[in-house]
């Protein structure tokens, strides 16, 4: 019989898992690691709601708590369902997600899409330098289809009509944000000002490059901070629970 996974990575875009993969791959050599994936239908609403039923369906069944890391709108999902089940949630990683959860590069494109008197297929262009940094014609072309797959599969709470907010504050459990210092998306102040909800066992790390999706371009950097935060989360537990060795004097 298989064990439950230690961490568990959120996927809510399918079309970006294949930006996912690398670190997946590295992480997997340090640490049990398991993955769910969630893929919106064209006939379903764009929700976060059915997404986060659908996690707990799965969690609710799982013996022990579990650490959830995952990159933007799956970082976001995880977010939410660690506020709501934080007897569920070892802890927490956010990847790419700032202080104001909601805004991702959707967010971004439908704002240039009001905005700009351009083509959709020229915003998207934007939006992929923003994400990638530059690419030449024939990567951009290929990346704009993945885009594109995103805005049709991916459950963004953003549209044309609307952008929608969450609401500010931190979790129960400890928290890690990482973001990187080149990324316009969630840029850094949007990281940084995390700062103001965090613990004392939550961190927040950077890359120094890499844009919105620097989890791909560095795997083995962002993956050592990962699982060094997860391995000082083990410690401080196992600290806590381990019987005084000095024992006071009344």
């Amino acid at each position: 019989m298989s064990r439950q996974p230690d961490i568990l990575w959120l996927n809510t875009n399918p079309a970006f898992l294949r930006f996912d993969r690398l670190l997946i791959r590295y992480l997997a050599k340090q640490v049990r690691i398991g993955q769910w994936e969630y893929q919106q239908s064209p006939d379903e609403a764009s929700s976060l709601d059915i997404a986060l039923v659908l996690l707990h369906d799965y969690l609710k069944g799982q013996k022990e708590p579990i650490h959830l890391i995952g990159h933007g709108t799956g970082g976001l999902l995880g977010l939410l369902y660690g506020r709501k089940y934080p007897e569920r949630v070892k802890s927490l990683t956010l990847l790419g997600v700032g202080v104001h959860p909601a805004v991702d590069w959707q967010a971004h494109y439908y704002i240039l899409r009001q905005q700009l008197p351009c083509s959709r297929h020229q915003i998207l262009a934007q939006m992929v330098q923003n994400l990638f940094g530059y690419q030449n014609y024939s990567i951009t072309k290929e990346l704009i289809k993945i885009l594109e797959q995103d805005l049709l599969t991916s459950p963004s709470p953003h549209s044309l009509y609307q952008r929608v907010s969450m609401p500010l504050g931190g979790v129960e459990m400890p928290l890690m944000v990482c973001g990187s210092q080149d990324d316009v998306i969630v840029d850094p102040n949007a990281i940084e000002a995390w700062k103001a909800c965090l613990k004392e066992s939550d961190r927040i790390w950077f890359s120094t490059q890499g844009h919105h999706l620097f989890h791909y371009f560095n795997p083995q950097p962002v993956g050592r901070q990962i699982v060094r935060f997860w391995r000082e989360q083990a410690a401080e537990k196992a600290f806590n629970s381990s019987p005084s060795l000095v024992k006071s004097q009344s």
